[in-house]
């Protein structure tokens, strides 16, 4: 039997099918105005015996297809510990939260925190100030890297740091530089939340923003261990909501 799981999120959906507990298929696309229609016709390409949906648009999901639904905690624990067995640590920074998730030694959730009132710290977060530096966000965190020296930004918050950083630019400094300080600030932000749940190694992290190299540097020196990110980071939840469809 093959077994669908899909990740509506805010910025894209992410669609996997596994079949013998393999991959055999995946699929992403951006989220868009409509994403019922969106996700019908992903749909639409692959067949399936079961699915079951995660992300923000899993009630909207249900209604429309009659379909299970878990959360995006359970399904980014259950991805993870699928890629890497002996996870113990999931970090998940997608466009709209940040998750931090402690697996026990079974790989059930022992703890988690969310982030999910405002886009401080997320990829929504990074793809603003991108724009507002004058950098897509796919060399944003490439850019980023290249600056000689770290630059403090004091708010998180997205409307008072895209003013932050116009002043910075108005005063001459490096936009490499406030790219690194942007960088560095959701950083120890997400650092600060793995530590609340009891962060142990294996570390995983997951979503979007694992794509991003800079995030990636910074958080391991932050923490002081190897982190580990899957090849398809954001479609983690996906995957993790397909097994469990196999498994209900």
């Amino acid at each position: 039997m093959k077994f669908a799981g899909i990740d509506i999120g805010s910025r894209s959906i992410e669609l996997v099918v596994v079949e013998k507990g393999k991959i055999v298929k995946s699929i992403q696309e951006d989220t868009g105005f409509d994403p019922m229609a969106k996700a019908r016709a992903m749909l639409r390409e692959v067949p399936y015996d079961r699915i079951m949906a995660t992300g923000y648009g899993r009630n909207l999901f249900e209604i429309s297809f009659d379909a299970a639904t878990v959360t995006e905690i359970k399904a980014y624990a259950r991805g993870a510990r699928e890629l890497f067995p002996h996870a113990r640590t999931v970090l998940d920074i997608g466009g709209q939260d940040t998750k931090a998730i402690a697996l026990s030694e079974n790989g059930k959730v022992k703890k988690f925190e969310m982030n999910d009132r405002c886009a401080a710290g997320t990829g929504k977060f990074l793809e603003i100030m991108a724009r507002a530096l004058g950098f897509t966000i796919e060399e944003f965190g490439t850019e980023a890297l290249k600056a000689e020296k770290n630059l403090s930004i004091n708010s998180m918050c997205t409307v008072f740091a895209e003013s932050e950083v116009t002043t910075l630019i108005a005063k001459g400094e490096s936009p490499l530089e406030i790219a690194k300080g942007l960088h560095m600030a959701v950083a120890k932000r997400s650092a600060t939340m793995l530590k609340r749940v009891s962060l142990e190694d294996p570390l995983v992290f997951a979503g979007g923003v694992a794509n991003n190299i800079c995030m990636r540097h910074l958080l391991t020196g932050l923490l002081g261990r190897d982190i580990l990110v899957p090849e398809y980071p954001q479609g983690v939840g996906a995957l993790g909501a397909a097994l469990l469809a196999g498994e209900a």
